[in-house]
């Protein structure tokens, strides 16, 4: 009887083994002092971990030319938060290569002396967003949830995650978690010709959105600070050449030489973006090296 028993109960412990293997986990603190900034991933297990960042991409505010209002914008709303100050979860929506995920990067760069950290989510990890929230509310640092090149299709389940912390869910925000995310779409989500029919008018011309309308906006109206970035003119993408060129040790008389092929460059590439310049510059400064 006591051997029937014994192996019952060994087969019970074998059975939730396998049980714990499955359910979610609680995430598991990472070494807070190994970087100023991690990446939340996933392996194959499903059981999510925050990974260290080892070489953080340096960027310094300084670095980035043509866009003074919007880092002006965005250097005093994170100097806010590391403050302790109220401040404003961010969409930083635009053209493409005009520097927004590298403005975020140096915010990083320049306030974390002062305690800023920053967690990089992938958009098919939203749906982990609480546990990483929790994971890090009882810091004593102060987090950017940083979402990079975010949009969501219809019915994606990241999209309620994301409402449900930026604003809305029971629980109060967390004052040292501020979320950060950049976009090309400014209301995240495509928008259809047929969202439109939603649109009523009263017997006074009142406009009255329909519901598809308001769903669409409403997770991008959570985000308290909007900053929009735009295609430069020529001017400014030569400005920028010229200041990544002179970076990478450029004279004054190679910079002026150079912008003719600055040109050219762009025109192949069919875009006067910042990262245009910065990879021109890169190339050239090869090219001259050799």
């Amino acid at each position: 009887m006591n051997d029937r028993f014994e192996q019952l109960l060994a087969q019970a412990e074998r059975v939730l083994t396998r049980l714990e293997a499955v359910l979610p986990q609680p995430l598991s603190p990472p070494d807070w002092g190994a970087s100023i900034a991690w990446r939340y991933r996933k392996r194959g297990t499903g059981v999510g971990r925050l990974e260290p960042v080892r070489h953080v991409a340096e960027m310094r505010l300084a670095d980035l030319r043509e866009i003074d209002a919007q880092k002006e914008k965005i250097e005093r709303n994170t100097r806010q938060f590391v403050e302790g100050r109220p401040a404003n979860n961010v969409l930083l929506t635009g053209a493409r290569g005009t520097g927004k995920s590298s403005l975020i990067r140096a915010c990083l760069h320049t306030f974390a002396p002062q305690g800023l950290r920053l967690v990089e989510v992938d958009k098919a990890d939203l749906t982990d967003l609480p546990d990483i929230v929790e994971a890090v509310s009882g810091r004593p640092e102060k987090f950017i949830v940083y979402c990079d090149d975010l949009s969501f299709e219809d019915g994606e389940p990241g999209y309620k995650a994301m409402k449900s912390i930026l604003d809305g869910s029971v629980a109060a925000a967390t004052p040292n978690v501020l979320v950060y995310a950049t976009s090309n779409r400014r209301h995240l989500l495509p928008e259809h010709m047929k969202d439109n029919l939603g649109y009523t008018t009263s017997d006074d011309g009142e406009i009255h959105p329909g519901e598809v309308v308001e769903e669409k906006i409403s997770l991008s109206e959570r985000f308290g600070l909007w900053v929009s970035f735009y295609p430069f003119s020529q001017d400014e993408y030569l400005a920028i050449a010229a200041q990544w060129l002179a970076a990478f040790g450029a004279t004054p008389e190679q910079i002026a030489a150079a912008r003719p092929e600055a040109l050219v460059w762009a025109l192949e590439r069919g875009s006067r973006s910042g990262r245009v310049a910065y990879q021109f510059a890169r190339d050239h400064t090869g090219r001259r090296d050799a």
